[in-house]
């Protein structure tokens, strides 16, 4: 999944048809016209088409308050202002309405809602959070979810396994957040709930996580954490998403082929690059499948996740 910005351009149309991406992820400008960004998507789709491809996934970061990709568009209300009214039927129903502007212009997953507990006030993510506790985390943020799902609209719950103890952005820096696993569990426990109630899909942090087994491995190249915590513990069945594998964290130590097969490796089902420039990513990943780094197993159920979601979301293999 690569970055598309207001046009589907040159270069994405040929990697959509010739299926070298299975994805967008959008950073439109925020004063694009809707029938235009409409317009292009639907030339992309076209492009996937016309190569005998699957639909292509097309996702955004559409939080509400501080992250949101199209300002004009729902949700009206940020997930702190949700917090404050503490309604679920309040973030139900500004989940629907953010889904149904969004697949008015053919995006088909969103990536929220955020699914971190704060651990203080001054917390990074505590402005993009459903509240402070992991009940109220979790209500609120499924109530979101719930309210996409009636829309058809595929929910991102994130950023697994919690980054609201993290000190720092690991937009911004590499980050370890080292408690223990009991401290932990207050972190994963929206998580668990997002498990349970079916959301279709978790991203994974880039952050490491020493005290799950993990050492100073980001969780999104972590088999321990996809694997064992995520898929095993938890029982996650749905789609795994990386955050962006560009962040620091992995972009410091490993190259973008690198990370693309490392995350795949570990049990991330879409890989996620926030940029257009992604050479060669593909081309790995085959490359790695040929030479065993990545099982052919491993590999049909990701693909297998990721079908039946497009499926989830209205589309077929099939389909334009």
């Amino acid at each position: 999944m690569v970055r598309m910005e207001a046009r589907a351009t040159r270069e994405l149309l040929a990697q959509a048809r010739s299926g070298e991406i299975g994805g967008v992820i959008l950073f439109p400008p925020p004063d694009i016209e809707g029938d235009r960004l409409a317009s292009e998507i639907g030339r992309l789709q076209a492009a996937a088409h016309e190569g005998g491809n699957p639909p292509l996934l097309v996702a955004i970061d559409q939080e509400g308050g501080i992250v949101e990709r199209l300002p004009a568009l729902a949700p009206q209300l940020s997930p702190s202002a949700l917090a404050e009214q503490n309604r679920p039927a309040s973030a139900r129903l500004e989940g629907s309405a953010t889904a149904f502007q969004l697949r008015e212009l053919g995006v088909n997953v969103n990536l929220a809602p955020v699914m971190d507990v704060p651990s203080s006030e001054a917390q990074f993510m505590t402005p993009r959070a459903f509240g402070d506790s992991p009940g109220k985390v979790a209500r609120l943020a499924l109530a979101f979810a719930a309210g996409q799902r009636s829309e058809s609209l595929a929910s991102t719950a994130k950023h697994f396994p919690g980054l609201g103890q993290a000190v720092e952005n690991t937009d911004l820096a590499p980050t370890t957040i080292d408690v223990p696993r009991s401290a932990l569990a207050a972190d994963i426990a929206p998580f668990r709930a997002a498990a349970d109630a079916g959301v279709e899909l978790i991203m994974l942090s880039s952050a490491a996580y020493p005290r799950l087994g993990s050492g100073d491995t980001p969780a999104v190249l972590s088999p321990v954490i996809v694997g064992e915590l995520l898929r095993g513990e938890l029982g996650f069945q749905g789609v795994t998403i990386s955050d962006d594998l560009l962040a620091p964290a992995v972009a410091l130590s490993h190259s973008r082929r690198e990370a693309a097969i490392a995350a795949a490796a570990a049990g991330v089902d879409i890989l996620l690059f926030a940029a257009k420039d992604t050479p060669g990513v593909a081309r790995a990943l085959r490359q790695a499948g040929a030479a065993g780094k990545l099982t052919q197993e491993g590999m049909q159920a990701s693909c297998a996740r990721i079908v039946a979601l497009k499926e989830r979301v209205g589309f077929s293999e099939s389909s334009p």
